[in-house]
């Protein structure tokens, strides 16, 4: 016999098992909505993106010493997602290109310290300011109201990102 505390159970079980489908429906909606995004942008991307003297990788960790700063290349290789000797390999191409810059760690000569050169530094600003500039002209078209929840999105997704960076 059938109790009703199993009926309500199962019924917990189906809605949440919906619940879930919906939730990975919607993440994989806006993921589509932002790849959609992307290619809508990619005719204005500046030409340092799309030149063959620089890859995704080293683009990555461009970015990563203009918004961390000079870095271990540890932290390098941990930002970027990469194996040490990657990270070491593509700084290594930076620096031939006169983009990166090493320097010895004062307080521990065996580490290395990499920074952005100055004409990688204007690189990178470059780069930021056209990534700042396409969010701007994104938000431009917007009302009010949906101003007001696009920067309720951001706040949401800024405090995820806090609380997984922790």
């Amino acid at each position: 016999m059938i109790r009703s505390g199993q009926i309500i159970r199962a019924h917990r079980n189906i809605v949440r098992g919906s619940m879930e489908q919906d939730r990975e429906s919607l993440i994989r909606h806006i993921l589509k909505l932002s790849e959609e995004m992307y290619n809508m942008l990619i005719p204005g991307l500046p030409h340092e993106w799309l030149t063959p003297d620089l890859t995704v990788a080293q683009l990555r960790i461009l970015l990563v010493l203009h918004t961390e700063g000079p870095c271990r290349m540890s932290s390098i290789a941990t930002a970027t997602g990469t194996a040490l000797s990657t990270a070491t390999g593509t700084v290594d191409h930076l620096v031939r290109k006169g983009l990166v810059l090493r320097d010895i760690d004062p307080q521990d000569r065996r580490l290395v310290i990499c920074k952005l050169s100055p004409q990688g530094q204007e690189l990178a600003n470059r780069l930021w300011t056209w990534g700042q500039f396409q969010i701007e002209r994104l938000l431009e078209g917007l009302t009010m109201e949906q101003l007001q929840k696009a920067a309720e999105v951001a706040e949401f997704l800024h405090s995820n990102a806090a609380r997984q960076s922790v």
